[in-house]
């Protein structure tokens, strides 16, 4: 996924920044009891609690099947194998994995031998 990101908390019972979903490219919200996590470009001034700079993306391509098993399971053991931490999200279509923009190049001989197509 081209670009880096910031991966962000706030309250969980904060609003949603101005503006939010006129963001070009992938972002995320997710609200729970503890946090409402977000994930988007950087270069957006958005006033948050905490907020991690510096991750780059990647995807699974095409759609995964629900029935599927161990996608996430293969990747973060191959990741977790070259000593590369991740931030993962599922959408209901596929799945995300979001490394440190230092450890881009590493994830992706990493994850080259994985039986799985990533963007």
């Amino acid at each position: 996924m081209p670009g880096r990101y910031c991966v962000a908390r706030l309250a969980p019972d904060a609003p949603l920044p101005p503006d939010f979903w006129t963001s070009d490219g992938f972002v995320s919200v997710t609200r729970t009891d503890d946090e409402l996590s977000l994930v988007y470009p950087e270069g957006r001034e958005i006033n948050t609690q905490k907020c991690e700079t510096g991750w780059v993306g990647f995807r699974v391509c095409g759609v995964l099947d629900f029935a599927l098993v161990g996608i996430l399971s293969r990747l973060s053991t191959a990741l977790s194998a070259a000593g590369i931490s991740l931030f993962a999200i599922s959408t209901h279509d596929t799945d995300y994995l979001f490394v440190k923009a230092d450890q881009e190049a590493a994830a992706r001989v990493a994850l080259d031998g994985v039986a799985i197509v990533l963007d």
